[in-house]
């Protein structure tokens, strides 16, 4: 992880997923020691574009980090601290419970 900051006493930890070939980016929530939750930022690789023109995911991070630590705040304001995808594609986006997607997973 690559950046550590705070918002209403809890710590947040964020970064690009290492080694990864699709742009992931985290947001780990901690309270104290324990993890509160995760929050992540998907990019399809068909939507690079719209973010950046080469696709340079330390670009899109740079221009679109502000937009993406206030929709972690909101969360945080909200206490839904559900384990979310915020999922961007070409047609728009869509927030993505974990949970709900790891259940279906282990369902099929």
């Amino acid at each position: 992880m690559s950046k550590v900051w705070s918002y209403e006493g809890l710590d947040i930890q964020e970064g690009l997923k290492p080694g990864s070939n699709n742009f992931q980016y985290f947001f780990k929530v901690k309270e104290g020691e324990g993890k509160k939750c995760n929050y992540c930022v998907w990019i399809d690789k068909e939507a690079l574009a719209q973010f950046d023109p080469k696709g340079e995911f330390d670009a899109i991070v740079a221009s679109n980090r502000e937009a993406w630590s206030r929709w972690v705040k909101e969360k945080i304001d909200k206490k839904d601290f559900r384990n979310v995808v915020l999922s961007l594609d070409r047609d728009g986006q869509k927030e993505i419970n974990l949970e709900e997607m790891e259940e279906k997973l282990s369902n099929d």
